[in-house]
């Protein structure tokens, strides 16, 4: 691992993007989930980001925060509705039931109405496969007993890389949510070099700042200012640096924590010396390898 400067480069990555999802959705590379506090959802979508992720079931009490923020939101206007896509997940495994947790949490959010995408979390490959179908149902617009009013997509989080290989080559699903950044980068080698050309489904990252070397940690480490020291929103630049990814799956604290990842990405994605000394940060920071000294 040798030394590096603070990296500068800029890149085309900003709040205001859009991408297309489904033939009628258009969502930017930033989609907001847990927040510190409610008003990080009203200060996202000024920003620019109009994808909001919630939890339906697992996680609950965590995105009380983005509930309520997302209710102040669309307490602004009726309009704004239409302007953001909200995402839905739920780990519930049994077909019958998976479409439950989908109302409640149009009944708890104030204004929501409807859910855009539903999504299936933690998706495997036989679960997934068992579980898809019901998905799919939701988006019939009540002409089937499970369906929830409203969906225009399909997603899921996938923790098996081959499963969500498979769901993106064959078009399984709209958006798929991959597991990507230094601590864990087996993508490199089992995900991006297989993707096929896929026009119809995008693909986002989460767990992108799982890893993140603390200051403290850096410094037990024997680093010292002459390196370069990443910070979290860097691991941002780190996966989006990668072309196969369209966008990433987000945690903010605060309207701080926004501005900073704003900043970040206007400096642009890492080139692949920067992504490999991240990688090599990572190895050392767990044990797997020795600092290089000199």
């Amino acid at each position: 691992m040798t030394d590096r400067a603070q990296p500068t480069r800029r890149g085309p990555r900003a709040f205001a993007d859009r991408l297309a999802l489904a033939q009628s959705l258009h969502v930017s590379p930033i989609c907001l989930g847990w927040v510190g506090h409610p008003s990080v959802i009203p200060a996202a979508y000024d920003a620019g980001i109009n994808f909001f992720f919630l939890t339906s079931d697992m996680h609950w009490p965590l995105y009380e925060a983005t509930r309520r923020g997302l209710a102040d939101l669309l307490r602004r206007s009726p309009a704004i509705r239409d302007r953001v896509v909200v995402g839905v997940t739920s780990y519930v495994q049994e077909p019958d039931f998976c479409h439950m947790p989908f109302r409640e949490v149009i009944a708890a959010v104030p204004g929501l109405g409807r859910i855009d995408v539903t999504i299936l979390g933690s998706a495997h490959s036989r679960e997934f496969l068992l579980r898809l179908p019901e998905y799919h149902a939701h988006r019939l617009d009540g002409e089937h007993p499970t369906s929830v009013r409203g969906v225009r997509a399909t997603g899921a989080t996938f923790h098996d890389r081959g499963a969500g290989l498979l769901a993106v080559n064959h078009g399984l699903v709209d958006v798929a949510f991959a597991r990507y950044n230094p601590d864990h980068p087996g993508a490199e080698q089992d995900l991006f070099p297989h993707l096929q050309k896929r026009p119809g489904t995008l693909l986002y990252n989460f767990n992108s700042t799982r890893g993140h070397v603390k200051d403290e940690r850096l410094l037990e480490l024997g680093l010292t200012r002459r390196h370069w020291r990443p910070k979290v929103a860097d691991h941002y630049r780190f996966v989006l640096r990668r072309p196969e990814i369209d966008g990433v799956l987000c945690g903010l604290a605060s309207t701080e924590e926004l501005e900073t990842l704003h900043a970040a990405l206007a400096a642009g994605g890492l080139d692949e010396d920067e992504a490999g000394y991240m990688r090599d940060l990572a190895d050392v920071a767990a044990g797997r390898r020795e600092l290089a000294r000199g």
